[in-house]
């Protein structure tokens, strides 16, 4: 194993700004950043709302890895950055000596596909920044992921920088068998450093609360309770937390958690890499640049290693029981990584083979299609001697996992508390290569008890319901564990409709003020998972509110939620185009968005007369108006 730290010509440098809400842009800006470092630039990699958008200018070059969400958002960890440059004062020269390139990632079951980075690039060439090479986009839905269309945009990116960036006469950039010596490792904790204070499990490095949108703290398991029968094929559960801290939200706002990985996964990686003897030891990171190094080089402020891990000392085994990711489908970079830590030719081989551009199918056939992890990778490639103190560098983080929050309206609180309901699908299934499956967070979740305490974190989520809106007609698409912000906005709504009734004086079913609700939920049978049936039962003769139904299964042809819609579309034009209506669309990612919004064309067509063209137009207004919103994953 050779280690490089390359040789940084002076004046050359690279910034590599991520925008990401869970982790693929920063995923996608590391080997960015790898690119970078072996064209010998002296390289920060970081995410945008860590800058000054006047410290680009003072790079040689910018590199960008954003990511879109919901109605075509920029992440959370790029909000703050983008408000500065929206600021009118700019001048429209503020970029001018600024060279970027933007790789955005997005899903193209999204109406606003890519738009964040497509805003992005927009508004840098408004305030005079340059094209430094045309931006690529990369989409959730194709069957390769992001790697379909990144992998060569960086191959050309790269031949790109060498013409245009020479080196020194005779440099050379690092080679692929050359490994990068990484910014930070581990190290054994001194006896001094076991006596700092402790943080509560997770990293809670300080915001500002102004422009805080993610806030954490911790709550009470009080029910994890299966919904669906035990002999149904899906475990779906209801699980509700609570807080003695006050905490608000509105419909569509998500609630993370924060999983572990089984003790058994962790002993087993532990015996893999003979990382058993070290395991109960402190660690602690340690920088491998100098401090010469670092005045030089960054203009970035001496930031930890990630905002993900706590600074504090921990043991190995905790960093991989609370911190690394286990059971990820590891991305090209992890095999390109691995193969400097084995001597075994033919594994070395086939580590490197994984690396190729032309092999991606080959790639997407080991990892993605079977769901293989990075435990099972160990477990094959058997000749692998990595020192722990890589253990950070080569394990991927183990990120928080969102969920849509359930409850609403009265639900939200009790005497001196607040309370959080999650619908959660618990992941299990067997893959092509009959191996069973298990999500992480979902395995983690279905084996908690009550009373167990766990720290979360609250965020606005993408829905962005008013209080206004809860006044006007709203149709709701929610298919299976895809009603859980449906829920919450019908009893935000219930609740709205409660105080109107209450200063009139009048029944919640006969005030009207509220504005009529229409749920669409689709599931396989109705006696397995009609999630919350009783209480749709209930809440339909306490305000305006209709329940239809599409169960796939319970008959010879299947029907989903868009044939129902089809079947209601006199009643979906007269709310959404007589009445100015909102849709809010949720669940799962794939086909469903398309063939709602195809429902929704034909309703406008056959409940209202219009013309298709006229449908379509009115459906894309809609969007820009705020008025159709789309959560799915």
């Amino acid at each position: 194993m050779v280690v490089c730290n390359g040789i940084k010509e002076e004046g050359r440098k690279a910034l590599v700004l991520y925008g990401s809400e869970t982790g693929n842009a920063q995923d996608i800006a590391d080997e960015l950043g790898r690119m970078a470092q072996r064209l010998h630039f002296a390289t920060d990699v970081t995410s945008f709302d860590t800058i000054e958008p006047s410290i680009l200018a003072k790079y040689t070059i910018v590199l960008v890895a954003l990511s879109t969400t919901g109605q075509g958002d920029l992440p959370n960890n790029a909000r703050v950055f983008w408000n500065k440059l929206l600021r009118k004062k700019l001048p429209p020269t503020y970029m001018e000596h600024v060279h970027f390139t933007i790789f955005g990632l997005g899903d193209s079951s999204y109406p606003q596909y890519n738009w964040a980075g497509r805003k992005l690039y927009k508004r840098l060439i408004q305030l005079g920044a340059e094209e430094l090479y045309p931006p690529g986009e990369g989409d959730q839905q194709h069957p390769e992921g992001y790697d379909s269309s990144f992998i060569p945009w960086l191959q050309n990116l790269r031949g790109h920088l060498l013409i245009q960036y020479l080196v020194e006469d005779g440099l050379e950039p690092i080679p692929d068998d050359c490994l990068l010596s990484p910014k930070w490792v581990l190290a054994l904790s001194t006896q001094d450093e076991l006596h700092l204070p402790k943080t509560n499990g997770r990293d809670t490095t300080k915001r500002d609360k102004k422009q805080d949108t993610i806030v954490d703290f911790d709550v009470i398991l009080e029910r994890n309770r299966r919904v669906t029968p035990a002999n149904h094929w899906q475990d779906v559960r209801l699980l509700a937390f609570s807080t003695d801290e006050y905490w608000t939200y509105t419909p569509g706002d998500i609630l993370t958690i924060y999983p572990q990985n089984a003790s058994e996964d962790v002993n087993q990686i532990l015996h893999l890499l003979n990382w058993s003897s070290i395991a109960d030891h402190p660690v602690k990171f340690t920088s491998t640049s100098t401090h010469t190094d670092k005045d030089q080089n960054t203009h970035l402020p001496t930031t930890s290693p990630s905002t993900q891990i706590p600074s504090r000392p921990l043991t190995l085994r905790a960093l991989l029981t609370t911190h690394l990711d286990l059971n990820a489908i590891p991305r090209r970079s992890f095999f390109a990584l691995l193969a400097h830590f084995t001597t075994d030719p033919f594994q070395k081989a086939r580590l490197q083979e994984f690396t190729q551009p032309e092999y991606i199918d080959e790639l997407y056939d080991y990892t993605t299609r079977p769901r293989r992890s990075v435990l099972e990778v160990f477990q094959e490639f058997d000749s692998l001697n990595i020192p722990w103190q890589w253990a950070t560098t080569v394990l991927p983080v183990l990120r928080g996992r969102q969920f849509s929050i359930a409850s609403g309206g009265q639900l939200k609180h009790g005497p001196n508390t607040s309370h959080f309901e999650l619908l959660v699908a618990i992941v299990r299934y067997k893959t092509v290569i009959k191996k069973i499956r298990q999500g992480v967070c979902t395995r983690y979740l279905a084996g908690l008890t009550p009373g167990t305490k766990l720290r979360v974190s609250l965020q606005k989520g993408d829905l962005g319901s008013k209080g206004l809106d809860l006044r006007r007609p709203v149709v709701m698409i929610g298919p299976g564990t895809g009603v859980a912000p449906m829920r919450s906005l019908v009893w935000e709504r219930y609740q709205s409709v409660c105080r109107l009734a209450h200063a009139e004086n009048v029944v919640p079913r006969e005030n009207h003020a509220g504005g009529s609700s229409v749920l669409f939920f689709g599931a396989r049978r109705r006696d397995a998972d009609f999630f919350f049936a009783d209480e749709w039962a209930d809440l339909e003769e306490k305000l305006p509110l209709q329940v239809f139904t599409a169960f796939s299964r319970d008959q010879e042809e299947k029907v989903y939620v868009q044939d129902v819609i089809r079947q209601q579309g006199r009643l979906v034009y007269e709310l959404l185009c007589e009445k100015d209506g909102l849709v809010y669309v949720c669940g799962s990612s794939g086909k469903m968005p398309a063939a709602v919004r195809e429902a929704l064309v034909h309703a406008f067509q056959h409940g209202g007369g219009m013309a298709r063209a006229v449908a379509e137009a009115y459906l894309a207004e809609m969007e820009k108006e705020g008025r159709y919103k789309q959560e799915t994953w």
